[in-house]
């Protein structure tokens, strides 16, 4: 049996995009420039959840209609998709939205 190392994600420093947040903010601010979003901002809120629980979505999207946040994964952990979950039903005045990129296509999911 061949030995594996398993090579540790490195720490997300708060406040830098990662590759694909960076590639879907290239895609926000397109629609911001086309008028389809008024505007977008990368961790703009902390949202409480509970004591010493917070969430902090990727993007704030703020369109004609609605305030957006959004949350970019390329895989998604259970506490995160736990967390979303959780701020949707406490912040029900915010469409949350989790987005993924697959084969070129970014794909959108409601809570």
């Amino acid at each position: 049996m061949k030995n594996f190392k398993i090579k540790p994600r490195s720490p997300k420093i708060a406040g830098s995009m990662n590759k694909l947040e960076t590639a879907y903010a290239q895609r926000l601010e397109l629609l911001r420039q086309s008028g389809q979003i008024r505007n977008f901002r990368f961790e703009a809120v902390k949202l409480r959840l509970a004591e010493n629980t917070f969430y902090t979505p990727d993007f704030y999207v703020v369109t004609e209609q609605e305030i957006q946040l959004h949350e970019v994964k390329g895989f998604w952990e259970d506490d995160a998709r736990v967390k979303i979950k959780v701020a949707a039903f406490e912040y029900p005045e915010f469409q949350f939205i989790a987005v993924k990129k697959n084969k070129g296509e970014w794909i959108f999911e409601n809570f």
